[in-house]
């Protein structure tokens, strides 16, 4: 998979908790692209776009405390 043109950003529910961020490259065709900040090199989750909506509104209502 080409991932040259991926546009990364921080996630919005990453906090300032010492580095423990993710980023999220959205702008491709077909694809959701997710990485650890820290270790930008040690490999990227794919997730297709319905799979990533999903998985995005499960985070939103998700109790943090569990």
């Amino acid at each position: 998979m080409d991932v040259t043109g991926a546009q990364w950003r921080k996630s919005s529910r990453s906090g300032n908790n010492g580095g423990a961020c993710v980023e999220v490259a959205d702008n491709l065709s077909g694809v959701v692209l997710v990485r650890d900040t820290k270790d930008r090199d040690g490999g990227t989750l794919a997730f297709g776009p319905a799979a990533w909506r999903s998985f995005v509104e499960l985070a939103k209502t998700a109790d943090p405390t569990v």
